[in-house]
């Protein structure tokens, strides 16, 4: 990191989130200082659009790579190109690089996402690149970082199915930001910056997404909610459901049941049930919007 006004870089990449200022201060002190981090968290909590505000600030290359069972060294590293290798030789003109590699020379972040279900030999690669800054590759040579060069991972602290635990010398060339979900405010300012809903239809249903979003995470049958994603795509789809239905008012009878079915379409497949409940996901979710649609209305009647 070159730029030594480092509040003023702050500044910049915050402009570019919704209340996230702690965790992109964080997330800049460590990558400034030259360490590794890794950012655990749920899906949809804006990890990404941090990483992505930081190197676009910066001025160098985000380098996606999944962790999963096919995450092989040679993947991660680079290989030969056979054909090239059949015709030719061994050469390093004809390795091509993987992203590793790649994000090593372009001095960029390298981004595994589901970092601790990658298999235990591809995430040992990288604990040379994390304590030396620099790889040997056979038949090409010594690749050096370049100085903005850093390793980035991401995990689910919820979700722990086809998962590897990772070892100590992981975690020890790694620091750790846990990244949880924003408070209500920070999500509807998301919803409305993403949806555009205008009037007070807009208002009502960015209300009523963001209150039933935020309700899959504390169902006591639900093991993982939705993001604030599942609140954004419930208000787009009830947004054009509105139009189809002619429901222009929020206090119409229409407008409850045309919130239950954007739910069903937005949430559904967002939200992971207990493995013990005999329940569908539209069953869980019809008895949060009875929650949030027929018993808290009762309650709040006069009498």
């Amino acid at each position: 990191m070159t730029n030594p006004d480092l509040a003023e870089n702050r500044n910049r990449v915050a402009a570019h989130l919704v209340g996230r200022e702690r965790e992109i201060e964080l997330t800049l002190a460590a990558v400034a200082g030259g360490r590794d981090i890794v950012l655990e968290g749920p899906p949809g909590t804006s990890k990404t659009t941090i990483l992505k505000a930081i190197t676009e600030e910066w001025g160098i290359p985000l380098l996606f790579v999944e962790g999963n069972a096919d995450l092989t060294p040679a993947k991660l590293v680079g290989h030969h190109n056979p054909a090239r290798v059949l015709r030719e030789d061994y050469s390093p003109e004809n390795f091509v690089a993987g992203p590793l590699t790649e994000a090593m020379q372009q001095g960029g972040f390298l981004y595994i996402e589901e970092f601790n279900r990658a298999p235990e030999d591809t995430v040992n690669t990288l604990l040379t690149a994390m304590a030396d800054r620099r790889i040997t590759i056979p038949r090409v040579g010594t690749v050096v970082a370049a100085p903005t060069f850093r390793v980035i991972a991401s995990m689910n602290p919820y979700d722990n199915v086809g998962t590897t635990r990772l070892s100590s010398s992981v975690h020890d060339r790694l620091n750790r930001l846990a990244v949880d979900y924003q408070d209500a405010e920070a999500e509807h300012g998301i919803v409305a910056l993403r949806t555009r809903v205008t009037g007070p239809l807009g208002d009502r249903l960015m209300d009523d997404a963001v209150a039933v979003t935020r309700a899959t995470r504390k169902h006591p049958e639900i093991r993982q909610g939705s993001s604030v994603r599942g609140a954004i795509d419930l208000v787009l789809v009830a947004e054009q459901l509105a139009k189809m239905r002619a429901v222009k008012d929020p206090g119409a009878d229409a407008y409850p049941p045309m919130v239950y079915d954007a739910m069903v379409v937005a949430l559904s497949g967002r939200i992971h049930l207990d493995d013990a409940i005999d329940a569908t996901p539209e069953q869980v979710l019809r008895e949060i919007w009875e929650d949030r649609f027929i018993l808290q209305p009762a309650i709040a009647e006069p009498g």
